[in-house]
């Protein structure tokens, strides 16, 4: 029996931060009969990947968004349910939801532990109202704190935290004062993300424009070097070049992008990944719901992944994680030694020191941890 991850996407949010370019929209209170719909869609499309994965087992589910929390318990706890009548899980399996701190309290906590959400995710970004209020989020550092403890009384012990460096009129200290923060908050698991302009986002038509003020890059690189020198004194291990954790505390459905398994992505925007296949559902939420009522499968894109394709995957992937590339699993996956397909590129890479090798993996040095793009971009075949 082969394990799956499986990602839920739900797309609602409350409102668009203004960095974001994932596939959401802006919904309201009255939009809960599309909440609905929606959620009776995706339990007819778990439905159609029992039919086509009759025999899989679930080690991870991950309700990712969007804001996930803006649901109320009973309709995350319908999915659940659906996924539970159609899969195996592993009895250790991850269950993970994302939350913004302005969409939860304590009743919706206690209900979500209850229905079997085991570990929560907050994207909390920053510790300073006005900073909050200058990138979209809705919520504030008090909401934040409140929703942490309500967690923690509910019974939640795996708790991450997104925090983003970068940011307009961030400073430094401003960053130490996060860190602080997640670290007074015992939290488990933090990621880090710097601030990255995209098209079509309110900070994109503001930089185009010339009225986004960024910090300096020297500020932002200190900004990233606080974050990789002092996390780890605290105790949280880099595992991830955006991932910081408790050991034993690591992201599993994460972990499963990056080591290469197979997931089934579920929700309108969702990818999934799986006998050298990826597909991608349309972003149209209705589109998808009528596909799904109709009992098609709504993906709109499906990509057979070859042999080259999967390779360069597989590396910049895995180089990705401290453990780097294991050359065995390179072997088993592929029927060739690694060394016979980028010899030159790990050479030329260890030689800038970006690389390092051992006889079981080659991963990234610190340096190469900064400059990750510049590594992935050479194992492209």
């Amino acid at each position: 029996m082969k394990n799956f991850g499986m990602y839920i996407h739900i797309p609602f949010c409350k409102q668009k931060c203004f960095y974001c370019d994932f596939a959401s929209v802006k919904s309201s209170k009255d939009d809960s009969l599309l909440y609905k719909q929606y959620i009776e869609a995706l339990c007819q499309e778990i439905v159609l990947y029992r039919e086509l994965f009759p025999d899989i087992c679930l080690d991870t589910i991950y309700f990712g968004g969007g804001t996930p929390s803006i649901l109320s318990a009973d309709l995350i706890k319908k999915v659940l349910e659906t996924v539970s009548e159609n899969f195996k899980f592993n009895s250790n399996c991850e269950i993970t939801l994302e939350a913004n701190p302005g969409t939860v309290d304590g009743e919706k906590l206690n209900s979500l532990k209850q229905n079997g959400i085991n570990r929560l995710s907050f994207g909390v970004q920053a510790v300073q109202d006005e900073l909050l209020k200058k990138i979209g989020r809705i919520h504030t550092i008090e909401e934040a704190d409140l929703a942490i403890d309500l967690a923690k009384k509910a019974g939640f012990n795996n708790i991450s935290v997104d925090l983003m460096y970068g940011l307009p009129s961030q400073t430094l200290e401003m960053l130490e004062q996060s860190v602080q923060w997640a670290v007074h908050k015992d939290i488990q698991h933090i990621s880090i993300y710097g601030l990255q302009i995209e098209d079509g986002t309110v900070f994109g038509n503001l930089y185009d424009k010339g009225k986004l003020i960024l910090p300096a890059e020297e500020d932002t690189e200190m900004m990233y070097d606080y974050l990789t020198q002092n996390l780890p004194k605290y105790g949280y291990r880099r595992y991830e070049i955006s991932n910081f954790a408790i050991p034993n505390f690591e992201s599993k459905h994460n972990l499963s992008y990056w080591q290469d398994k197979p997931y089934l992505g579920l929700g309108a925007g969702a990818h999934g990944y799986y006998g050298d296949k990826r597909v991608q559902n349309p972003f149209d939420i209705k589109m998808y719901i009528n596909k799904c009522n109709q009992k098609i499968f709504p993906y709109e894109a499906e990509e057979n992944v070859d042999k080259k394709a999967h390779m360069e995957e597989f590396c910049f992937l895995a180089l990705r994680t401290i453990w780097g590339i294991n050359k065995q699993k390179f072997k088993d996956t592929f029927n060739e030694d690694i060394h016979k397909i980028y010899k030159n590129v790990i050479l030329k890479l260890i030689k800038k020191g970006l690389l390092e090798e051992t006889d079981e993996a080659i991963y990234l040095t610190s340096k190469g941890m900064k400059f990750g793009n510049i590594v992935f971009s050479e194992f492209l075949l």
